[in-house]
């Protein structure tokens, strides 16, 4: 019988593939550690492995995880008899395992590894296009072989391979939770239909993600926030009903705050109510980030429901090519000098375009960083005498790029004073990929365990069943707003707030500072304010979702992000700055909260 009492802990070593190597050895210092989790996959990860396999069919996995993650430190992992799971496969999970027994070998060590496939669907793409494949919007596939297709598995096949003994787990696409539900779902012996249990264990899988996003990274107080230079990485303690401590290894930098855990409890999350995973839908409405004790946050109240039958995955193509420059530019009048080189660089290659016959640029854009210009009509106007000029451009063709990437270094001797044309020598034209997103049953989409010459296939490796609405859950009566004279406040007085991109889409998670301001947020921040509020960014609508365990709000901005990562010719791709400049929203405060608030 399992035992109910005993909590498993669980280190966050890794949120992204080029997340600092100090994290491991940092983990390695807390007292019984029992696993190491590594996240390296996000959409534009897979892009980036997708261009590395089609130069080099042995790459296309996160190679850090091998140099910097487990070489250095494979012998004290497996002394300590440490587990651990990481999705840094990719689209290559057996090279992944090849080269870490190789580096192991070279060590005398005999890790036993586990690979988890089948999320790698390429192979079956052009029959399921051949019978009807669309997008999640209905429009058709494009027609060029596409560079990947995997779906987002779930973690079933990670459980499985902890099962059978493995001291290592290698996956590729499964979503980036599953290398904690994996864990708790084998430790605790979970059943795949225990849904509020499987949304637990998402959500303790989710705040962990992203590395030190968890434990003060990307904190909207980031004043309070320590030790940058130390940063510590996230330890969880969780309980059998997934219910989690979230701390730190002592002596490290970074906070562990109930804000700034909430934040990352809302970071890339669309509906709140409807977190769709691949093994259950969950609903993190009442969700409770609390001080348990200094350098604790309890984090409970998630509920889950059946999933729906579909994997939702994702293909990449090239989809042309796409250059950035940039240079610096300083003196009297910096801004107008950089836009007037802007200018002249593309009337000057535009016109040799049209002289050898090749069309006009797809796409262009001018961005003058340290002038706001991601601000739109909201930025500053102050004077400021050096600008980094941005230009980024489009074409089907490289070659066509070849003109602006040789004149722009022209502009150091031709145009402004004050001009430094480049950084860093000649900059890389590079290739756009496009990613396609898709749904296929889950049942067409087989896992398998590859552990010490053996096989295990799953046949449907994610469950699912009825798909339900959420249920309805009270929203707390907050009292009214005080009635009196307003002063003029910024949203960053009132709230904390992070930002988070899911393709093309962006989302902007609001948590009141107090459960008395929620009111006023409602009230103020709505819909279509925030809207008009990113009108120069934002093509699509704007939803609003209640968040009252977190006394939050959650938006959901479509359209946002100028085609989303790779596909994006913005600076901030990403938009990791949304909630940076939402965060000045102006707001009409009652005179008699200024002298509480804190900004």
């Amino acid at each position: 019988m399992t035992n109910t009492a005993r909590t498993i802990r669980i280190g966050g070593a890794s949120g992204f593939w080029g997340d600092s190597a100090i994290a491991t050895p940092q983990l390695l210092t807390v007292p019984d550690m029992q696993y190491l989790v590594y996240d390296y996959l996000a959409e534009t990860t897979m892009s980036i492995l997708a261009r590395a396999r089609a130069r080099d069919p042995a790459l296309g996995y996160a190679t850090d995880f091998v140099s910097a993650a487990m070489a250095p430190n494979l012998g004290e992992i497996l002394r300590r008899g440490i587990r651990v799971v990481a999705n840094a496969g990719g689209l290559n999970p057996e090279a992944c395992r090849d080269a870490l027994l190789k580096a192991a070998a070279q060590q005398g060590l005999s890790p036993r590894i586990a690979v988890v496939t089948g999320d790698d669907v390429q192979a079956q793409f052009a029959q399921w296009c051949a019978q009807g494949l669309t997008d999640l919007a209905g429009q058709p596939v494009p027609t060029t072989e596409p560079w990947s297709a995997n779906v987002y598995t779930g973690a079933q096949g990670i459980a499985r391979a902890l099962g059978l003994g493995a001291d290592i787990v290698i996956a590729g696409r499964c979503v980036d939770s599953a290398v904690v539900v994996g864990v708790l779902a084998h430790e605790f012996e979970w059943d795949w239909t225990d849904w509020d249990r499987l949304a637990a264990g998402t959500l303790a899988g989710h705040v962990i993600e992203c590395g030190a996003q968890a434990t003060g990274g990307l904190f909207t107080d980031w004043q309070r926030v320590p030790d940058w230079d130390r940063m510590g990485y996230p330890v969880i303690d969780c309980a059998h009903d997934g219910s989690f401590l979230l701390s730190k290894p002592d002596g490290t930098g970074g906070l562990v705050d109930p804000a700034a855990v909430a934040e990352q409890v809302l970071y890339e999350v669309g509906d709140p109510a409807n977190y769709l995973m691949p093994d259950v839908t969950c609903d993190f409405r009442a969700v409770r980030t609390e001080l348990a004790a200094p350098g604790q946050v309890r984090v409970s109240g998630a509920r889950g429901r059946a999933p729906g039958s579909h994997y939702k995955g994702n293909a990449t193509w090239q989809d042309g090519y796409q250059i950035s420059l940039m240079m610096a530019i300083r003196g009297i009048d910096a801004p107008a000098k950089a836009r007037r080189t802007a200018d002249a660089l593309l009337a000057r290659t535009r016109g040799m375009l049209a002289a050898r016959g090749l069309p006009d640029y797809s796409e262009t854009i001018v961005e003058l960083l340290g002038c706001e210009s991601q601000y739109g009509p909201h930025a500053r106007d102050l004077p400021t005498r050096e600008v980094v000029l941005r230009i980024g451009a489009r074409h089907d063709q490289a070659k066509a790029l070849g003109f602006l990437q040789r004149e722009c270094s022209s502009a150091g001797t031709s145009m402004a004073a004050g001009t430094r044309s480049s950084f860093s020598g000649r900059v890389d034209i590079q290739s756009v990929v496009k990613v396609f997103s898709f749904l296929v049953p889950k049942a067409d989409v087989p896992m398998r365990v590859a552990f010490e010459g053996g096989e295990i296939v799953l046949a449907k490796a994610a469950l699912c069943g009825d798909e339900a609405a959420p249920e309805a859950i009270d929203i707390p009566a907050l009292p009214p707003v005080p009635d009196g004279p307003r002063v003029e406040r910024p949203l960053v007085a009132l709230a904390c707030a992070r930002s988070g991109d899911k393709g093309d889409d962006e989302n902007i998670g609001v948590i009141a500072r107090r459960p008395e301001y929620l009111a006023l947020l409602r009230e103020q921040l709505t819909p279509r304010a925030v809207r008009a509020y990113f009108a120069h960014l934002v093509q699509g609508e704007v939803e609003r979702f209640e968040v009252p365990g977190l006394n939050a709000l959650n938006f959901l901005m479509h359209g946002a992000l100028g085609g989303g990562g790779v596909a994006s010719l913005r600076s901030d791709p990403l938009g990791k700055s949304y909630a940076q400049m939402l965060l000045d929203f102006p707001l009409s405060v009652p005179q008699g909260w200024a002298q509480d608030l804190s900004h």
